[in-house]
């Protein structure tokens, strides 16, 4: 392949550590037969990145403060029109932040989403082949920010032939006690390192070294190192060799990408070593797949924009379906499409649905009550699904919002989250989500009023037959997940501040009618909430596995 690689600036100028790795990546790919021309981003010509796009090059962007906003619109241009075209960024901190920081943001997010004043570059990056990041938690704080880029975690750096030899060949002898990195750079935070030394009465050294492998060899003489970085590091090089050089480490884990990655935290030094020996290879490899995939405009990419089918349901409160509609058509992130459920019922049956702005309806003689719209719901094509109870309006950011809390963990979301509190009584529970308004991403039991999932989990819905038709699809759908597939069920932050990003925001205006289904009349109270006992009972005696361990 013909490949052109922009970078800021390379290691012959400056061998930081982001030079460094761009330099071993330019070699590999050399190595591999491909033809690598660089050039530096402040030397870069908007003709001369046209001939090289248009003439079969694939680019490769490493730092890229010195492009310009003309340079970076043409490449979405090209990625969008061109097919044959790709273009991947090797990330190496946050430039799609003004901060450059995520650590300045509460759980590293920047306010306002991808549209935010924050937020520098967004198209550059949602339009790229893909966003190479260097840890889990790089990754995942990339997705926070922009859930609809298409991020790879690479789970680790790479180092030269020579610090891999000089690792094996380490001789580890400790005749001295604390080492402390010296650094101009003021995100290594050298004065907060030296200030907990002086605090704790611990004699230390500052150190330094030419190169990864001169710098090893210092460190393998020293009992412990000091390190707090002052911004979250993306993978941390300096941790790996003081962990190789067979260094205590002093610091904070949260700040520090590989301490994300569980062959680090709990892999001996050989172990360690076995992955850094690799990782060169497996970098390259990946980006030779990327570069090798069939390319669609960005559009039609299913990895780069996720799709989603939205599915309401119409019972006794068509009423709302307008209100709905708009709410989800504004979405940050919209749907593909919009589908409506409409169980039969009087209150359904002189009202016009064919008016409302929805792709597909499905018109029933019969009420199917729960289950019915999750029927519907297979007949879908996209890779997730959002279904909304007949109460439920979200936020403009909801699907946003769900997007990136299923680029950190993969499961069952809701905008109202129950946490049992007892193995008999569904009612003896805590409620999670637009109720509580959250801050975190939480783990729930089973969550209502919105769902958003993977479209394949709907399998595992339909592997038992209801306990009960008349009620529990949400007790049985997380149970069931949980049972055969190991998803469990969380809820998004539901920031309080922040009601763009709820799943409900008129929960207690149009929840508490005498339509409610716990509220009707043609169904006793204690009938309702009895059958949901008896589904929750069934379930743990099925083996479903609680938050908080029921028996």
């Amino acid at each position: 392949m013909d490949i052109l690689f922009i970078a800021d600036v390379f290691a012959d100028e400056i061998p930081g550590g982001g030079e460094l790795v761009n330099d071993l990546i330019i070699d590999g790919l050399r190595e591999k037969g491909h033809h690598v021309v660089t050039v530096k981003s402040q030397d870069l010509d908007t003709q001369e990145l046209m001939h090289y796009s248009c003439n079969g090059f694939h680019l490769i962007l490493g730092n890229h403060l010195g492009m310009t906003l003309e340079q970076k619109e043409l490449l979405k241009q090209l990625s969008n029109n061109q097919p044959s075209f790709k273009y991947l960024i090797y990330e190496h901190d946050h430039k799609y932040l003004n901060t450059r920081d995520p650590s300045v943001y509460k759980d590293f997010t920047a306010p306002g989403g991808i549209t935010g004043d924050h937020i520098n570059g967004a198209g550059l990056y949602v339009n790229a082949h893909a966003v190479l990041c260097q840890s889990r938690i790089h990754k995942d704080v990339f997705l926070r920010n922009l859930p609809v880029a298409r991020a790879i975690n690479l789970s680790c750096s790479v180092w030269d032939d020579n610090f891999i030899e000089t690792a094996e060949n380490l001789d580890i002898k400790k005749t001295k006690s604390t080492a402390i990195l010296k650094s101009d750079n003021p995100t290594k935070n050298q004065v907060k390192a030296e200030l907990y030394c002086r605090n704790n009465n611990i004699q230390y050294d500052l150190i330094s070294a030419e190169n990864p492998s001169e710098l090893l060899k210092v460190l393998s003489e020293y009992e412990q190192f000091v390190f707090f970085p002052k911004v979250l590091e993306t993978f941390c090089r300096v941790i790996v060799e003081a962990k190789l050089a067979g260094c205590k480490i002093i610091t904070n884990p949260k700040l520090l990408g590989v301490a994300s990655e569980e062959w680090f935290t709990s892999g001996t030094r050989e172990q360690i070593l076995e992955q850094i020996k690799g990782s060169k290879q497996k970098t390259i490899q990946k980006i030779e797949e990327i570069l090798s995939e069939n390319n669609l405009p960005v559009g039609l990419r299913e990895d780069k924009i996720p799709e989603t089918t939205v599915i309401l349901n119409s019972y006794r409160r068509p009423y709302n379906l307008e209100k709905q509609i708009e709410a989800i058509r504004g979405q940050s992130i919209p749907p593909k499409e919009i589908w409506l459920w409409i169980n039969d019922h009087e209150d359904n049956r002189n009202f016009d649905h064919n008016k409302l702005d929805v792709d597909k309806i499905f018109h029933n003689n019969h009420n199917w009550k729960f289950y019915g719209r999750f029927a519907a719901a297979l007949l879908a094509d996209t890779k997730y699904i959002a279904i909304f109870d007949d109460d439920t309006i979200p936020g403009s950011r909801w699907l946003e919002n769900c997007y990136s809390s299923m680029a950190v963990r993969p499961a069952i979301m809701g905008s109202a989250g129950v946490v049992l509190n007892s193995p008999l009584h569904y009612v003896d529970h805590t409620r999670i989500g637009w109720p509580s308004q959250n801050e975190n991403f939480e783990r729930v039991d089973l969550v209502g009023h919105a769902w958003f999932f993977q479209r394949d989990w709907l399998q595992y819905l339909w592997r038992e037959k209801p306990h009960t038709w008349d009620n529990g699809e949400d007790i049985q759908f997380s149970y069931l997940a949980q049972k055969y597939g190991d998803i469990n069920t969380f809820c998004p932050p539901h920031p309080p501040d922040k009601p763009e990003m709820h799943g409900s925001i008129l929960g207690n205006e149009l929840g508490i009618d005498d339509k409610a289904t716990s509220t009707d009349t043609s169904i006793s109270h204690k009938q309702f909430f009895a059958e949901r006992d008896s589904c929750i009972q069934n379930a743990i005696k099925g083996g479903w596995q609680t938050v908080r361990n029921l028996k």
